[in-house]
């Protein structure tokens, strides 16, 4: 593979193009500075993006007088841009964000990635971010690599051959980590609540966070549990050791812990270098519905912004502001509710840092829905776990109300009186 500078790599980025930008710890930050760097010479460039580390130079000015920043996620980075002139969000399911780059509804002129450097096959690994990355890369007309050692070589599906990369820029640095934080008080109790719901067995989705790895410490004496999920973090790592993560019941990829990305800290990254139990796929194979409800007893643990006292989830956006996106939530709750023994669960504090209720008579105004309550079931927070699936209008604000904060109940209930009587 023959290696040139940044700058020589990024000039092949004309104005008016579409560029892509792998994300989570895989986001390419040398070669995006080293494009920002260049804006003198660009106009009306668009980044494609999901969710993408680093400090987003793109998003600020003078930069984004060049670059307008479309993303299908918005994570802290790009959120400021996003809800400005400077940027835009499109909701899509991430199960679906392929089709937008194989249909050339967002057709793409450039990809931005990060590799391994070439096996003696001649192969690069995409590392620790597969998500949509495959059909950016297939589709685009240019793919620009930032090649570098320090990313793990995963097994699965996320491999590009050194032949199909038009430029290719050595760096070597760490990728993006995080490390695990302490949870608070609250999150201790939610996920000791959530745990409670996981059965032997079940096959598990959830992301990164204080409640998911609560709920992970609280199955050390479980049995056979799997995982078939779109990201995880360092949380599943003693429950691999201690042989309580197995895969074993699982239909799809049986034995192995299935992913389309991975961010953690650099002993996950560690784990997941040349390891064959860990098996990286396309979002649009991970959060197929049809194959994740396959699986047995899928407990998909996901988060809220509010919910309102019919069952409503907002998961995106704080009124009409674009706080993140709709990502996988429905993929996997659907996919859970469909499992034989599987269950969606919503887990959420009761209230914001703020006291504010985020259990609540109304969504905001301008607040998405990001699970319908067609679709929803268990709702938990520190006071407990309630089932919606099968309860009216009524019953649903009544067990809503006792999940609610106490200094809120009262507001909760006369609202709830004012709307059903």
């Amino acid at each position: 593979m023959n290696y040139i500078s940044a700058e020589e790599a990024v000039s092949l980025v004309k104005s008016n193009n579409r560029v892509f930008f792998q994300g989570a710890a895989m986001t390419p930050k040398f070669l995006i500075n080293t494009l920002c760097e260049n804006y003198k010479n660009l106009q009306n460039i668009e980044i494609v993006q999901m969710h993408t580390e680093g400090d987003a130079m793109y998003t600020r000015e003078p930069y984004s007088d060049a670059f307008t920043t479309n993303s299908c996620f918005v994570a802290g980075n790009v959120r400021k841009a996003i809800n400005t002139r400077r940027g835009d969000y499109t909701p899509i399911f991430l199960s679906e964000l392929h089709l937008l780059f194989k249909r050339n509804i967002l057709p793409l002129d450039v990809a931005l990635i990060q590799v391994s450097p070439p096996d003696k096959h001649g192969y690069c690994s995409l590392g620790t971010s597969i998500d949509v990355t495959i059909t950016a890369i297939q589709t685009a007309k240019i793919v620009i690599a930032q090649v570098n050692p320090k990313v793990p070589r995963t097994h699965g599906d996320g491999i590009i051959h050194k032949n199909n990369i038009n430029a290719a820029v050595w760096v070597d640095e760490p990728i993006h980590s995080v490390e695990t934080s302490e949870p608070t008080e609250i999150e201790k109790q939610i996920g000791y609540h959530v745990a409670q719901l996981v059965e032997d067995g079940a096959t598990l989705q959830m992301g990164i966070g204080g409640i998911p790895n609560v709920v992970l410490s609280n199955l050390t004496n479980h049995k056979r549990l799997g995982i078939h999920t779109e990201m995880f973090s360092d949380g599943v790592l003693p429950l691999i050791e201690s042989g309580v993560i197995t895969g074993e019941d699982k239909v799809i990829k049986r034995g192995k812990l299935v992913t389309c990305f991975a961010i953690g800290s650099q002993k996950l990254y560690d784990f997941m270098d040349d390891n064959p139990i860990v098996h990286f796929k396309e979002a649009a194979y991970t959060n197929d519905t049809a194959i994740i409800r396959r699986n047995p007893k899928v407990t998909a643990i996901n988060s809220a912004i509010e919910i309102d006292i019919t069952g409503q989830v907002c998961a995106d956006t704080i009124g009409k502001m674009q706080y993140s996106g709709v990502g996988g939530q429905m993929d996997f709750i659907r996919g859970a509710a469909l499992s034989e023994g599987g269950k969606p669960i919503i887990a959420m504090p009761s209230i914001t840092h703020k006291g504010i209720s985020k259990i609540v008579p109304f969504l905001k105004e301008g607040a998405g829905v990001t699970t319908t309550r067609a679709h929803v079931h268990y709702i938990a927070t520190e006071y407990g776990v309630v089932d919606l699936y099968g309860k009216n209008l009524k019953q649903r604000a009544k067990a809503l109300i006792s999940l609610a904060h106490p200094d809120h109940r009262e507001a909760l209930e006369k609202a709830a009186y004012d709307r059903f009587n």
